[in-house]
């Protein structure tokens, strides 16, 4: 081999001898408010009486991730239509309130639903589905399981069945397990069952922030993250416990911050759009 073939050998090899990989595609998490939930009660959301007589308002974020020139919406929240009302809407005993629209949150961001390349709904209930119907061009992530539980007749309690035909009009690529959505371990969807049927959290790999896990509703409060409280009504109790464990141990594992979603103080520890984590 002459000299040059040589060199010319030795440049081709040096970045895989080096262990050199593409560099990482820029990423951004922005946190949305997608509503408020007013619960008078919150008795239900532990089978063991740990909330009984206690109220809160409840935050529905929806969390909207840039991935190069993709975006994916995790969560949609309540319904956009619900801010035509002022002082809100009464539902089954609870109060939902919308300040501020998605529509209008993803055009202070210049952004169009028409934008969004993927919807990842950890679940079917109402509070996060809620504006599936705008979306109409965007790939769904949900779990089978999901789906057909939600499509069951009766409905069931906590689902809206107009966003879960939203979906089903809409392109589907059905996730049973984890997923890597972009295919470089960026954005993983996680099967944590427990809640519903087919429920997933998210975890999001930024290259300043570091992991973050969005938890869904593995659980609706801190409080009850760290001591393993379950609702009285979800799908699964042992699920539901199997999930947590499961969330802790990734957290562990990649030093993860852990946002359960539906807690005050951890929503109001997030910069809101158009501020992000990156």
């Amino acid at each position: 081999m002459t000299r040059w073939r040589i060199a010319s050998a030795l440049c081709l090899l040096s970045p895989l001898l080096l262990g050199a990989t593409s560099p990482p595609v820029p990423m951004r998490l922005y946190t949305l408010d997608c509503g408020r939930i007013d619960i008078p009660d919150l008795a239900s959301f532990s089978d063991t009486g740990d909330y009984d007589g206690e109220h809160e308002a409840m935050p529905v974020p929806c969390f909207l991730i840039r991935h190069g020139t993709e975006w994916m919406l995790w969560d949609a929240g309540l319904g956009d239509e619900i801010a035509a009302s002022p002082d809100g809407r009464q539902v089954v005993g609870l109060h939902f309130r919308v300040p501020r629209t998605l529509s209008s949150q993803l055009a202070e961001l210049k952004l169009k639903p028409a934008d969004v390349h993927y919807v990842g709904l950890s679940h079917l209930h109402a509070d996060h589905s809620g504006n599936a119907a705008l979306f109409p061009d965007a790939t769904f992530l949900v779990a089978p399981e999901e789906l057909k539980w939600a499509g069951g007749d009766p409905v069931p309690g906590g689902v809206r069945a107009d966003a879960v035909a939203a979906v089903l009009r809409s392109r589907i690529e059905p996730v049973s397990g984890d997923k890597d959505v972009f295919g470089d371990g960026s954005v993983r969807m996680l099967s944590t069952p427990g809640h519903t049927p087919g429920h997933h959290s998210l975890m999001v790999r930024l290259a300043h922030s570091g992991p973050i896990i969005l938890s869904g509703d593995v659980a609706h409060f801190k409080v009850s993250f760290d001591k393993g409280l379950v609702p009285q009504g979800n799908a699964s109790r042992a699920e539901t416990l199997a999930s947590i464990d499961r969330l802790k141990g990734l957290a562990a594992h990649f030093h993860a911050r852990v946002v359960v979603q539906h807690a005050v103080d951890v929503f109001a520890g997030m910069p809101k759009s158009p501020k992000y984590l990156e």
